[in-house]
Order: C-alpha cells, then sequence, then structure tokens
C-alpha cells in the first residue's frame, strides 16, 4: 500500500522504515531536508496516487492544525486523513469537518510505543467511519505488534474515540511510572537494602508489578546507577493534564493519575530521586529529552538494543 507521511521526528521516522520493511511504499515530507522525501505538502500530494492516505505524525495542536488546513488545499475528494500525533480528541471533530467539506475522510489514531515501536511495534487507538478504517487496515497490521489483529489495535469508536483512548492511556502512563519512582526512592533511602537495582530486577520476572516500564527502569539504571546525569525536572506533554480534566467533567475519581500530575509540577521546583527516576522513564521509552544534573545541556535516549 501507498503512504505518505507528513513529520519524520523520533516516531515518523521509525514507523516509515517499519512501513518500508513490511512492504508499503511510504513517501514522507519533514521540513528538515536531510530526511524528507518530498520539498513540500503540495510535493507530496503530486507523488502520491489518488485516492490517496496521509499520516499526519506532528507535535500536537497548532502545529498539526496547520498541517491538516494545509493538506485539505491540496488533497481531492476521496482522500483519507489520518493523524497519528498526540492531538487533544477536541480538535478532532473540526479537523473531520474541515477535511469533510472537501470529501476527504479522517481518522484520529492514538499511538504507543515511543522510540521502540520500530522493533515492537506500536499499540494502537483509532477513531473514525468503518469504510475508512478498513481502507487503512493494511497501514495499521504493519504497525502494530506482530500477532492477531486484536492484539496492539482496537477500533475504538468514531472519530476522537482514538485520542481520547490514547489520552487515558497516558495518563494511567504518569501513575505507573509515579508508583515506580517512588518505590525507587524508598528503596535507595533504606540502608538494609544494599543492591536496589537487583531488587527492581527481581521485581520484573513473575511479580505482579512487572512490566515493561519496569524493565526500562532497570535500563536506566544500568547506564546511569545514581541518575547522576540528569535532573528530576519532568516535563508533562499535556495528556495527563487533559486527563485529570475529563476525569473532573465526568465526576470520576482519579487520585492516582492527579497526584502524579501534580508531582510533574513539584518536579520543577526541587530535585528528588523519584523525579530522576521519572525523567529517566521519559528518556528510555519515549526518546524525550533529559536535563543533565549540571547544565542546561539535554541528553537523548539511546539507540534500542536488541534484546532477543
Amino acid at each position: 500500500m501507498q503512504l505518505g507521511l507528513v513529520g519524520l521526528g523520533k516516531m515518523g521516522f521509525n514507523m516509515r522504515e517499519r512501513l518500508r520493511e513490511h512492504g508499503h511504499e511510504v513517501i514522507g515530507y519533514d521540513p528538515r531536508p536531510e530526511v524528507t522525501d518530498t520539498p513540500s505538502l503540495a510535493g507530496l500530494a503530486e507523488s502520491l496516487t489518488a485516492p490517496r492516505v496521509v499520516w499526519v505524525m506532528v507535535p500536537s495542536g497548532k502545529i498539526t492544525r496547520d498541517t491538516v488546513t494545509g493538506l485539505a488545499d491540496v488533497l481531492e475528494p476521496g482522500d483519507l486523513v489520518i493523524d497519528g500525533g498526540n492531538s487533544r480528541f477536541t480538535d478532532d471533530k473540526p479537523n473531520a469537518e474541515l477535511l469533510d467539506a472537501k470529501g476527504i475522510g479522517y481518522i484520529d489514531a492514538g499511538v504507543s510505543g515511543g522510540v521502540w515501536g520500530l522493533k515492537n511495534g506500536y499499540g494502537l487507538m483509532v477513531g473514525g467511519q468503518d469504510e475508512h478504517v478498513d481502507r487503512a487496515m493494511p497501514i495499521f497490521d504493519a504497525l502494530r505488534p506482530e500477532g492477531e489483529r486484536a492484539d496492539g489495535f482496537v477500533h475504538a469508536g468514531p472519530v476522537g474515540a482514538g485520542h481520547y483512548s490514547k489520552m487515558v492511556h497516558n495518563g494511567i502512563e504518569y501513575g505507573l511510572m509515579q508508583a515506580y519512582a517512588e518505590g525507587y526512592e524508598i528503596l535507595e533511602a533504606e540502608e538494609l537494602v544494599q543492591d536496589v537495582q537487583g531488587v527492581l530486577r527481581a521485581w520484573s520476572k513473575g511479580t505482579v508489578v512487572r512490566s515493561w516500564l519496569l524493565d526500562l527502569l532497570v535500563e536506566a539504571l544500568a547506564q546511569d546507577p545514581e541518575f547522576s546525569e540528569i535532573s528530576g525536572y519532568t516535563e508533562d506533554s499535556g495528556e495527563g493534564r487533559w486527563t485529570v480534566e475529563e476525569a473532573i467533567r465526568h465526576a470520576v475519581p482519579a487520585p492516582v493519575i492527579s497526584a502524579a500530575l501534580f508531582a510533574r509540577f513539584a518536579s520543577r521546583q526541587e530535585d528528588s530521586p523519584a523525579m530522576k527516576a521519572v525523567s529517566a522513564l521519559r528518556n528510555q521509552f519515549g526518546g524525550h529529552a533529559v536535563k543533565k544534573a549540571d547544565a542546561d545541556e539535554t541528553l537523548r535516549a539511546p539507540a534500542p538494543k536488541n534484546t532477543e
């Protein structure tokens, strides 16, 4: 299948490679000349055979909205746009209406997998009309982890459902990371425990708290045992805030996710071992830049290891 891909950053670049490895023709556009396959959105549209499918993988907010508007100007009736970024679900209906006025379809796709998705595949949560989702299934099948279609993929509902599901996913992620980080700090504080890394490594097999995030925490400690290379300053990319706002709107108690969000705010006021652990985890799974402890310099995520 042929696909246009707008945005070749940390995830978009790897998605292009994974899709090509699965036999799809991917033509990517990015403002950076060293990674782009075409010089402009108009050039991307001209390079694709109608009816076109274009996947947008750029930062949420104005950049995504401007990109969708730009695509509306260069695409044609019968084409399909997929927003795979971390857009707020409230942006999806206006995007879909803008494109629908020109006869162009729209899917919102929540994507999880970070910098490891090239090798491991991506978890996909999509929203849109059945015929649009069916049309894009070869792309979704190539991106999701290997196995049955139900594993790593869901058509969650109409437009907006995909990004809503990903928003809640990321809110849960906040809580999980905070719990692991606090456990790490408690272990570090107790002199009886002489091998904190070993304890966490032991938890990663056979216990009820084992998870990929725990594996990544073990990996982060192996690379920087004292987290001496980074500060505890931890950003939030928006989804945690939005999840808390939705919990309030629906009167759903969400004390863990809320506390995890506020803990990130606290990290910007004073360093702590727990927030260093959260910062290291974000760097491990998502390639998010982290601040060095003694300078404004940032560190990037390491290349994924082959763990087979």
